[in-house]
């Protein structure tokens, strides 16, 4: 049985057949649950012993339409997001950076639907940043490539909103860049491992204002999601519940702006993340895709 996980409306456990949703609390009967990301943190350790409970909970179950309803982050608050940094090949125009990464506030999740305000921090610009991104399932700390896929809960889609050009003590920060509370859009499904066939070979895809941007496959990842996961714990251990974000291709990026709506979707993880942007200062910046910032990401790696 697929199975694509919501949090809805006052983060109710669902799930999404067909463009609607089917409550699965019942499932959970009994469960002492104190905050949303205690739900999700709690299916996901629980997975093997709740997935029938879920299955039977839904069976013939009267759903909503997804659009009546609203959609949450399926994972609210996880205890660490981390975005892979410059992390793409970018069409194969550059060589692969050394593996980075940053953390990003969990305070900055918002789901499907919600607004990413712009701050007024003198930025040059904002990007959209769609990503594929992965949900731990089972606590890692220091293991091999090999190991790392059985450590894979379940994907979702993930916008890593940017501010450009603030700088810190020591240049461009990603502190002030990246972790401004509404800057990490997510969801709004959380797709299990299992029906994913094979992450690598997804196209992800956005659109501002109905306007194709991004267009790319997940194949153009320097360093693929074994190798993420696996270096990655071996600098802090992964929990249940943790995200990891994995990268951009930044050669269709683009600003966005007061009253732009964004919309991204990746192959088999259910129904776009949309969000909308306000900017309480209107500023304004060129539109369509920003060709500075795509070359110069090549230019920082050229291929020899």
């Amino acid at each position: 049985m697929d199975m694509k996980l919501v949090l809805y409306n006052d983060y109710r456990l669902g799930v999404l057949r067909d463009q609607q949703v089917v409550d699965a609390m019942s499932a959970l009967e009994g469960l002492h649950l104190r905050r949303p990301q205690d739900l999700m943190e709690e299916v996901i350790t629980g997975w093997t012993e709740l997935k029938p409970k879920i299955e039977f909970a839904i069976e013939g179950k009267e759903a909503e339409p997804a659009d009546s309803v609203r959609l949450r982050a399926p994972v609210p608050r996880p205890r660490k997001l981390i975005c892979a940094a410059v992390n793409y090949l970018e069409f194969g125009q550059r060589e692969p950076a050394v593996l980075d990464a940053f953390l990003k506030s969990p305070t900055a999740i918002i789901g499907s639907g919600d607004t990413c305000e712009l701050p007024p921090a003198p930025a040059t610009i904002f990007h959209h940043e769609p990503e594929l991104a992965l949900v731990i399932g089972k606590t890692a700390s220091k293991i091999s490539q090999d190991d790392a896929m059985s450590h894979v809960f379940g994907y979702t889609n993930f916008l890593d909103m940017s501010a450009r050009g603030l700088q810190g003590a020591v240049g461009n920060s990603f502190f002030l860049g990246k972790c401004w509370d509404t800057f990490a859009p997510m969801g709004p499904a959380l797709v299990t491992a299992d029906e994913i066939d094979d992450p690598q070979n997804l196209k992800v895809r956005l659109w501002n204002n109905n306007e194709p941007r991004h267009d790319f496959p997940t194949s153009d990842m320097a360093h693929k999601i074994p190798e993420l996961i696996s270096e990655f714990s071996k600098v802090t251990t992964l929990e249940p519940g943790d995200v990891i974000a994995t990268g951009v291709n930044h050669q269709q990026i683009g600003a966005v702006q007061d009253g732009d709506e964004l919309r991204m979707e990746i192959e088999g993880l259910g129904p776009p993340l949309i969000i909308y942007i306000s900017d309480p200062s209107k500023r304004e910046w060129p539109r369509g895709i920003d060709t500075e910032m795509a070359a110069r990401v090549i230019a920082a790696a050229p291929l020899q």
